[in-house]
């Protein structure tokens, strides 16, 4: 036991020195996160405490775990799952400090992601079966390992996305680190002890100086760290125990950012935006929406995550199907309060699902619309035949009219016009626009002129309006051999 309180300790007390270095080294540096419409705070703060973080852990681990084990002549360190998932982590650090400190793109970090995930994978940390009942245990095979890759990724990147307040990361990884500490105690994890007890020890030193108002942020380097640890941690634990519990428990102590990443990709998904751009509908966005301070949004998520990991711990007092009971009921726990908040609504999911549905059957409709015109275009050789196919893709792509002022060339002016036989137009939904049409043989552009019905949508209208502007943009009156009639 002295061993177990020496890593907490000694990481504790590592970790508060270790982040008071980094502030000022930060700031010597001009290593700051600096505020802007996405961020909550105010001022600029040195944003690589996942380096203190990382010192800490790593700084006690590696002399601990080297110490000879008192049952035999062995280090605690012998074992090669062990070494490489600390090769693992300690690369994962390192890119998150780079994106700390210059930058990376979205699509470069999660890659080196995937790939330590496979590291952890080939070592044999893997979910390779799952035992529901006695008499249910699903095997997965080969599935084990994207099934696994998934289950790292996702959960180091929930950790990333839920980083957004002071403090609010940091606590509830510590909450995570506290259960998985538990589970490696009760089923005789010495080694994976002394690493969740290190992890403890360094967010509780960092919490000193990230709790708000923050001195100092975790950034990526800390952020990725910790979740690609929590989560390789917690399929170690899934793999000695062999029950759901070793993979429930640390769900629910990560429920909040879980869920949170969750529910904003869907909705990214259901705007039609990518799933991983930013925005302001997180959780703890939603809480401040309300009018709650940030000590208080923290203190809450504190709350929920020690509620749901709470009675999580019932699961190991459960067997069988009263496992998966108690699991599922903590489960629709979270997403109540997450559809309190406005995360989450079944009625909203559905009628963003119609409408992603009906815009998707729009889009094709008009790209396929506007391959028929291009043969129209294509047939043209002379002035009259392109402005034949101007009017029967004006037609086809549902415009209401096209206008075309000419000068003839005795100076007397004419309009070339097309119009769609249609009375019951809502004028407030017309959209025009006029299009430039470069010809050599004319001092100055002539001006097109198109409307268009947006019925009911301005994507809808502006999108045709593009298409039709490539149209004209491809087969200009320019690239005709003819002159103008």
């Amino acid at each position: 036991m002295n061993i177990f309180l020496s890593a907490y300790l000694g990481s504790t007390i590592l970790s508060i020195i270790s982040t008071s270095i980094i502030i000022r080294f930060a700031q010597r540096s001009n290593i700051m996160d600096t505020p802007d419409i996405r961020k909550i705070h105010s001022k600029p703060v040195p944003r690589v405490g996942g380096v203190a973080i990382f010192v800490s852990v790593i700084g006690i681990i590696i002399p601990v775990l080297f110490l000879t084990d008192v049952n035999s002549d062995t280090p605690l360190l012998a074992g090669s799952k062990t070494v490489f998932l600390l090769l693992a982590v300690s690369l994962i650090f390192l890119v998150g400090l780079v994106d700390d400190i210059l930058g990376l793109r979205a699509k470069i970090k999660l890659s080196v992601q995937v790939v330590a995930a496979l590291i952890v994978c080939g070592v044999g940390i893997r979910i390779n079966s799952v035992t529901i009942t006695d008499s249910l245990i699903v095997h997965f095979g080969w599935f084990s390992w994207p099934i696994t890759v998934f289950w790292i990724v996702g959960l180091t990147n929930a950790v990333n996305l839920i980083d957004g307040l002071d403090g609010l990361a940091a606590g509830i990884c510590a909450a995570a680190c506290g259960v998985i500490t538990i589970l490696t105690l009760l089923f005789g994890m010495p080694v994976m002890t002394i690493i969740m007890l290190s992890l403890l020890g360094a967010l509780t030193g960092f919490l000193f100086f990230n709790f708000n108002p923050a001195k100092v942020f975790m950034g990526d380097s800390g952020s990725l760290f910790l979740g690609f640890t929590i989560a390789s941690s917690s399929i170690l634990c899934a793999s000695k125990t062999e029950t759901i519990v070793g993979l429930a428990l640390p769900v629910l102590a990560l429920g909040i950012p879980v869920f949170d990443t969750l529910f904003s990709m869907l909705q990214r998904f259901l705007d039609r935006r990518s799933i991983l751009s930013p925005d302001r509908s997180h959780f703890h966005h939603r809480l401040l929406a309300l009018g709650l301070h940030q000590r208080h949004v923290v203190i809450i998520a504190y709350g929920l995550t020690l509620f749901a990991a709470g009675l999580g711990m019932f699961m190991l007092l459960t067997r069988n199907v009263q496992t998966i009971v108690v699991f599922t009921c903590i489960l629709l726990l979270l997403i109540i309060v997450f559809r309190s908040i406005g995360s989450v609504g079944l009625k909203e999911t559905i009628v963003n699902i119609r409408q992603k549905s009906t815009t998707s059957n729009q889009k094709k409709q008009e790209k396929e619309n506007f391959e028929k015109a291009v043969l129209y275009f294509q047939q043209a050789r002379k002035f009259d035949e392109w402005w034949q196919a101007v009017c029967l893709a004006a037609d086809k792509m549902d415009f209401l009219s096209s206008l075309l002022p000419l000068t003839n060339r005795d100076g007397t002016k004419r309009t070339l016009c097309w119009e769609k036989n249609n009375n019951n137009i809502d004028t407030d939904e017309i959209v025009k626009m006029t299009v430039p049409i470069h010809d050599r043989r004319a001092s100055s552009a002539l001006n097109l002129e198109v409307r268009v019905h947006a019925n009911g949508s301005l994507e809808s209208a502006g999108r045709r309006l593009t298409l039709f502007g490539r149209l004209l943009e491809e087969y200009s009156v320019a690239k005709l051999n003819t002159e103008v009639h």
